[in-house]
């Protein structure tokens, strides 16, 4: 799944594909690159993010949508939101996939949605209760138990609305989503077996999060090594979707572990 963030103010890659053009010639580079999904997001939710309402979310997200709807026609589209009403309307302009990070709590409709269309839904697990998350510094006796169980109380909740648990992907959250101590995301990544018995597809998004800075602390712009080691890791224990903003790279080290 390619990274196709339509906000100025996204940690890595805020700014650079705002606008309709830029944004499709960036779609056509990660279908070229292997892309089986691109996700389109227009509301960044990371530390220090700002809201943004629904209609520039719209004039955001949904011009784009089309165009590579209709222009990079071989891929699958998924829209990060977890707003009812842009998921909505991205559903109906041809997205396949709506992504989550509240698991449904940041909008009561979103279940019923999901149940409606009957299309996949990513639900994420984040410390915080509001779609931005914090910088704090979680502490947790088991972390994967804490998130197990969340998304036991998650899947049956949408079960409750109607929707397919064979619909429901599960994102455990990493970097500051889980804690700003990289500890606990490397645990997630070692156990997600543990979550597999929920019978739902895992998706991890390592890419370039806090947790990959290392002991040196090392920019955004400098993660990708540390990201693929992450992505590695995800992928040995049980993640069957893998988001990024380095689709390329992804790509090959996946050809390298021989699952293509």
């Amino acid at each position: 799944m390619g990274i196709l963030n339509v906000t100025p103010d996204s940690f890595y890659d805020g700014g650079q594909f705002e606008g309709v053009e830029r944004a499709l010639e960036r779609a056509r580079a990660m279908a070229r690159e292997g892309a089986d999904i691109i996700d389109i997001g227009g509301e960044s939710t990371g530390p220090g993010s700002g809201e943004v309402s629904i209609g520039e979310e719209l004039r955001r997200v949904i011009p784009t949508l089309k165009s590579i709807k209709y222009q990079v026609v071989s891929i699958k589209l998924s829209v990060d939101t977890y707003k009812a009403e842009v998921a909505r309307a991205a559903l109906d302009a041809g997205a396949e996939m709506i992504n989550d990070v509240t698991a449904g709590r940041g909008d009561r409709g979103m279940f019923a949605l999901m149940a409606e269309m009957g299309c996949d839904y990513v639900m994420m697990r984040s410390k915080d209760d509001s779609p931005r998350t914090t910088k704090k510094d979680v502490q947790y006796d088991d972390v994967v138990k804490t998130i197990h169980e969340f998304f036991e109380e998650r899947i049956s909740q949408a079960e409750k609305a109607g929707v397919k648990r064979e619909k429901i992907i599960l994102d455990p959250g990493l970097g500051h989503f889980v804690s700003s101590d990289p500890k606990y995301s490397f645990e997630i990544l070692e156990r997600l077996e543990e979550i597999s018995d929920l019978g739902c597809r895992i998706l991890v998004s390592p890419s370039r999060k806090s947790f990959t800075a290392g002991p040196t602390n090392l920019p955004p712009e400098k993660r990708l090594e540390n990201t693929l080691a992450a992505t590695k890791l995800a992928i040995e224990h049980g993640a069957s979707m893998i988001r990024t903003h380095d689709v390329k790279e992804t790509k090959k080290l996946i050809r390298q572990m021989n699952l293509v």
